[in-house]
């Protein structure tokens, strides 16, 4: 359900800009709104009842929208769309989408009535209250204030539901002339439009097709087949109906080549359908002068982030519409490796995007190379350094390589070589700055190398560019007379170093291993001394003899002789009992 919500949200932004139509009456793209919703709420799936949901809830938020509600939830008060409120688009909105809700209910109760066949009365009265709903659109339209275009396809709308309640009811013939006369209108729509909007006829044309066949071979007559095909001279209706469709087409053609824009790039002229690319390209030239008559580097910085903000969006809704026309032409002849007027545009609008930021790049790369030559530098800060314009000049590299990978404009070998020489340029100015980076740290035959790799680079620009005559090219004269300068001072640079440190040599600083302790008596320049790990002493100390503390043992036991104690003991003797008798009293001890 929140996913419905999203893409509600989503279509609705996308149905304000088709519903509207500025100058020459009020407008509304009926088939193109009707696809885009039943794609993306259910039909893609054959879910009828979500899409139903979805035209419910639609039609609320119109009535509540318009305040055209019904009466309230008390008392229902009938009410009717009449022509004085056909200023406003959304009424012609309004009733489209109770058409359509009718439709889908029909619709779904015809996939019911399979297993149900008393729903086939409920989906009978669906269709014809369908009918009914576009008969009721088709009559609001022949307002002179609605437009051509949205005339021709209520029309074909009111004949397609006519047609399928023929078709429900068997009534071959009428549902094949409905069904012709819807054609007939959609076929000519698609020869008065351009190829994005043929595109959307033409599968019309194709989903009716078949029940046209249908409705012939249940007819059976051929020269009635052949005389109803011939709708398309006649319109359905006799002459008049004829007259009145070639009316209706040249005056929206006349319209189209007023309101419509187109841009012409690379020898290819490209409609622009899409309301933000359409603003966006118009607006174009307007921000590329106010970025060319900016003169705070702050102020150029920020329009050139606002116009490529702005790109980014175009891009992207480009990008949204053609998956949208990638899913519709699915098919055998989808990869036909022809490029689509609409991938065509959205090449365009990356060429743009990419060129917007190789000027950017190119403009920061020249304010911080104007930063770097200035003398007057403030010290406590810090200043540019080449590698910050190294990284400048990498990302136009990277830029100039996207270019040259645009779909539509593989074969183009001018856009290519005019790609190919670009680079050339701009690998010479980021090899310069590198080669400055080296300087920066004395390495001074690096640096030579990387200045002779620029001249190169520069030589092989000005022979190309005379057969190009590209004047969008920056100027390499003056790089190679930079590039000239810098040499010679690089060389007296490294001569000067080299001198340097011929006449101070015992400056140099000596390895030793041996602690401060064991070298007092000797100067010796150590910066070890004063780093975080100074030679001081032996750490740790070596090991020293200590005198042990001495043993004792008692060896002289053993080989001392006791005197005899035989004397000293008692002798015991044999007394018998009056032995016993005296010891028990004690008489003996």
């Amino acid at each position: 359900m929140a996913a419905d919500k999203q893409n509600e949200a989503k279509i609705a932004s996308v149905d304000e800009n088709k519903e509207n139509v500025p100058d020459t009456g009020v407008g509304l793209e009926i088939l193109q709104i009707i696809k885009d919703s039943q794609q993306q709420h259910g039909l893609r799936h054959g879910d009828y009842q979500r899409y139903r949901g979805y035209c419910s809830r639609r039609l609320r938020r119109l009535r509540k929208t318009l305040g055209f509600k019904m009466g309230n939830r008390h008392k229902f008060t009938g009410k009717k769309i009449t022509e004085e409120m056909l200023s406003d688009s959304r009424y012609l909105l309004l009733v489209l989408m109770e058409a359509e809700r009718a439709w889908s209910y029909a619709m779904q109760l015809k996939q019911e009535a399979n297993t149900e066949p008393r729903k086939r009365f409920h989906l009978m009265s669906r269709l014809r209250k369908a009918a009914k709903h576009g008969q009721k659109l088709e009559k609001l339209c022949e307002s002179p204030s609605i437009d051509a275009k949205t005339k021709l396809e209520a029309q074909a709308y009111t004949a397609y539901l006519t047609g399928m309640v023929e078709f429900e009811l068997q009534e071959w013939k009428p549902a094949m002339e409905a069904f012709n006369k819807c054609k007939t209108i959609y076929e000519k729509l698609a020869s008065a439009f351009t190829e994005e909007l043929a595109v959307l006829y033409h599968q019309r044309v194709e989903e009716i097709s078949p029940n046209i066949r249908y409705c012939a071979y249940n007819i059976g007559d051929q020269n009635a087949i052949n005389d109803l095909m011939q709708m398309r001279l006649i319109g359905g209706g006799g002459g008049m109906m004829a007259e009145k469709l070639e009316a209706l087409i040249t005056q929206t053609r006349a319209k189209q080549a007023a309101t419509m824009s187109e841009v012409e790039w690379r020898g290819r002229t490209l409609p622009v359908k899409i309301d933000k690319a359409r603003i966006f390209l118009l607006g174009l030239a307007d921000n590329e002068a106010a970025i060319a008559q900016a003169s705070k580097e702050d102020t150029k910085e920020h329009l050139y982030e606002t116009l490529l903000s702005e790109c980014r969006d175009t891009i992207q809704a480009v990008r949204e519409e053609l998956k949208a026309e990638k899913q519709r032409e699915r098919g055998p002849d989808a990869d036909s490796g022809k490029v689509s007027n609409l991938q065509f545009l959205h090449s365009y609008l990356s060429y743009i995007k990419l060129c917007t930021v190789v000027k950017r790049n190119e403009s920061m790369a020249h304010t911080l190379q104007a930063k770097l030559k200035d003398p007057h530098n403030d010290e406590n800060k810090r200043g540019p350094k080449p590698q910050d314009l190294i990284r400048l000049y990498e990302i136009i590299l990277q830029s100039l390589a996207e270019l040259s990978t645009l779909q539509g404009l593989e074969e183009d070998h001018t856009f290519q070589k005019e790609m190919a020489l670009k680079t050339l340029v701009y690998k010479a100015y980021r090899c310069f700055f590198i080669a400055q980076s080296y300087v920066l740290v004395k390495k001074w035959s690096e640096a030579l190398v990387l200045y002779e790799r620029v001249l190169k680079y520069a030589k092989e620009v000005q022979s190309k560019a005379k057969s190009l005559g590209n004047k969008d090219l920056p100027d390499v004269q003056e790089l190679i007379a930079e590039v000239n300068a810098e040499k010679y001072s690089l060389q007296a640079a490294a001569i000067l170093d080299t001198e340097e440190v011929n006449e101070a040599p015992s400056q140099h600083p000596v390895k030793d291993n041996t602690p401060l302790c064991d070298r007092l008596e000797t100067f010796r320049l150590d910066p070890a001394l004063v780093g975080k790990q100074p030679n001081l002493v032996h750490f740790p100390p070596g090991f020293q003899p200590i005198p042990c503390k001495p043993l004792f043992f008692d060896l002289a036991l053993n080989h001392v002789a006791f005197p005899p104690l035989d004397d000293k003991v008692e002798q015991k003797g044999k007394g018998g009992l009056t032995g016993y008798i005296k010891g028990i009293f004690g008489f003996g001890s």
